[in-house]
């Protein structure tokens, strides 16, 4: 018989432990809740995202094991570092969040996998206004042909959804946000489920455990919140991506 999900009304805080998340579906620990700022902080603090379908409830989930990727372990393909060489593309931090989280949006609807809803794209768009969300753009002939975006908390980034309407330009905005990353000195970068695509890339999974106890590591107590300065990364030395500055 399936377990029961337990459910949290909108007014109440905080989440159950992650260790009570279903092993089948792998993760899933509540459902309910709403999308406001604070209580996605809070999830993302302690290891749990929304993901859920239009329809749906809002589910919470936390699963073991967990995929990351460490800054430091980028393994980028000889292919890939080629293309990033030719230089005909340009990329840019927080330039157009709003067109990134609908291109990731739109790209979900056309897949089986779980979708971007209208709510999600709302919240989301409200935690970049409050410098906690951020995303990558990558440029062709001033076109916006790929990027990501995710959720920085301390040294942590959370990575979300990513699109490509050139080949390999969400790769490409993956090793960009990497290397800069690094250079920032975060630690840990969390992919969230398994994908083979970014095991190759490096990425390697992790128990539940020791990921949520990297967070209360990596995260602080008090976290800044702010616009990713396109000029403090050209400071920082990325000399083999053309950066984009409007």
């Amino acid at each position: 018989m399936p377990m029961p999900i337990p459910w949290i009304e909108s007014d109440q805080a905080g989440f159950p432990p992650v260790e009570q998340a279903l092993t089948e579906p792998d993760g899933l620990l509540v459902a309910g809740g709403d999308l406001n700022t604070s209580r996605l902080l809070d999830a993302y603090r302690h290891g749990i995202f929304p993901w859920y379908e239009q329809g749906q409830p809002i589910l919470w989930w936390s699963p073991d094991p967990r995929l990351v990727l460490r800054p430091s372990q980028l393994k980028v393909s000889r292919s890939l570092a080629k293309l990033i060489r030719r230089g005909n593309f340009q990329f840019s931090f927080d330039q157009n969040f709003p067109a990134v989280i609908r291109h990731c949006a739109e790209h979900r609807t056309n897949s089986t996998g779980t979708w971007i809803t209208d709510e999600m794209e709302a919240a989301y768009t409200e935690m970049y206004r409050r410098g906690f969300a951020h995303s990558v753009e990558v440029w062709s002939q001033a076109k916006l042909v790929g990027g990501l975006y995710g959720i920085a908390l301390g040294q942590v980034f959370f990575g979300e959804s990513m699109f490509s309407l050139q080949d390999n330009a969400s790769k490409l905005a993956l090793v960009f946000l990497v290397k800069q990353l690094q250079l920032w000195d975060y630690q840990l970068i969390d992919c969230q489920v398994s994908s083979d695509h970014l095991k190759k890339l490096g990425a390697e999974e992790i128990s539940r455990a020791e990921f949520v106890r990297q967070l209360a590591q990596l995260i602080p107590g008090a976290v800044s919140a702010g616009v990713w300065d396109n000029n403090q990364i050209t400071a920082a030395g990325n000399d083999e991506f053309q950066i984009k500055n409007h």
